[in-house]
């Protein structure tokens, strides 16, 4: 019993060890800079074509389930 409690020890020790290497790894890399949004310029052309791929999923959808009931 003396030894699984001895080998438990070890583990949780090694496990903590990894984890503040870890955690000074993080520390000592610079920050990421923060990366700025796409500006949001859409055409009517876009627009149009997820307007009609959602009406085509919808119908796809209505006529699956449809059969279900």
């Amino acid at each position: 019993m003396v030894t699984r409690q001895k080998k438990i020890a070890a583990a949780l020790a090694a496990v903590n060890t990894y984890l503040q290497q870890e955690e000074t790894q993080v520390a000592a890399q610079p920050p990421e800079p923060a990366l700025q949004p796409a500006p949001a310029v859409e055409s009517g052309w876009v627009m149009s074509g997820r307007m009609e791929m959602m009406t085509m999923r919808r119908l796809i959808q209505m006529r699956a389930f449809g059969r279900i009931g």
